[in-house]
């Protein structure tokens, strides 16, 4: 059975340390973990925590209105394909729609590119890198209607 939860800032760090930063000398707690307005999701199978995503209030310029920006998203490597991501993804833009945000927004490894778009993410820009974790596009998706 899968579970999507709101969950705490320290449950998402061992994930995103094995998935995210595995032999990358970058933080894997991230600045605005703790603050009050941003918020984590798990997804649970028979109660494992095996993906993890972080939401948080940041404003890119690139966007107008209230934005949020998704940082963290990673799944146990052995539970990819179960729709983790998606469900986390969707379970995010109905808590985001109640929030009255206009954009949430990402910057995407080049590998997540696809997925993001079927997930209804749209391209902002040039691909630009990250030091030492590669290539990435900034995508988006609106959330308000108007």
């Amino acid at each position: 059975m899968i579970q999507i939860k709101k969950i705490e800032a320290f449950e998402t760090y061992p994930i995103r340390l094995e998935i995210l930063r595995k032999n990358i000398p970058l933080p894997y707690k991230f600045e605005g973990d703790l603050d009050n307005e941003t918020f984590h999701l798990g997804v649970f199978k028979n109660e494992v925590l095996i993906a993890v995503s972080s939401y948080m209030k940041v404003k890119n310029k690139r966007f107008t209105g209230n934005q949020y920006q998704l940082r963290g998203m990673a799944t146990l490597s052995e539970y990819r394909g179960f729709g983790a991501g998606k469900f986390m993804l969707q379970e995010a833009f109905s808590i985001l729609k109640d929030f009255e945000i206009d954009y949430l927004w990402c910057n995407a490894r080049i590998v997540a590119v696809d997925f993001y778009k079927k997930q209804g993410f749209q391209i902002y820009g040039d691909e630009f890198e990250v030091p030492i974790v590669g290539k990435h596009y900034v995508m988006f998706k609106k959330i308000s209607n108007d």
